[in-house]
Order: C-alpha cells, then structure tokens, then sequence
C-alpha cells in the first residue's frame, strides 16, 4: 500500500500531524472548521501565518484520516470533561459564569 505525502503536513514527536513549519496541529484547525464552520479562508483570517495551501493541506488530511482525527478529537474532549469533574472550573471559567456567559 502506498503512502500519501501530503504538502505542508509534518508530524511532531508525538506522531501528531502538524502544519509544516509550525506548532499548530491539524486537529486545532479541523476543530474550527467542524465547531465553528469555518471555511479555510475564515481559517486563514483567523490564522493569518498560514497560506492557505496550508489550510487546505490540513483540510485534504483531515478529509482523508477523519475517523482518526474524529476519535482525537473525542478523546481530547474526554480529557477535559473528566479534568473538569475532577478539578472544577477555574478563574477565568468562573469570570465568565458571573458575566452571564457560558464558558
């Protein structure tokens, strides 16, 4: 089976895909794109370090390793949801609860 190289993709020592020549992780992108619907030009104005060959390059990955990406995004949620039952929410968290708004 082939392996597929994709342009500006790169992975970090933890196996993570990231966007060559940054810290930012495709799955951080991906999370706009799916949470916020966010085309990659509002990715870009967000994002103004990345080409846009970039955004799509991580938008192509995703499409193609969805259901890894997908599971990572559960898992990361998980994370927080157990760190919140744990430790409560914090200062900023509380800041924004007695303003009215939902962190």
């Amino acid at each position: 089976m082939a392996t597929i190289e994709y342009a500006h993709i790169d992975f970090n020592q933890d196996g993570m895909p990231i966007v060559s020549g940054t810290s930012t992780k495709v799955v951080e992108l991906i999370a706009d794109h799916l949470i916020w619907g966010w085309d990659a030009q509002q990715i870009h104005r967000q994002y103004p370090y990345l080409s846009l060959g970039q955004i799509h390059s991580a938008l192509a990955y995703y499409y193609d390793h969805q259901q890894d990406i997908n599971a990572d995004m559960q898992r990361r949620e998980k994370l927080v949801t157990e760190s919140k039952a744990r430790y409560g929410s914090g200062p900023a968290s509380d800041k924004l609860k007695a303003a009215g708004q939902t962190p």
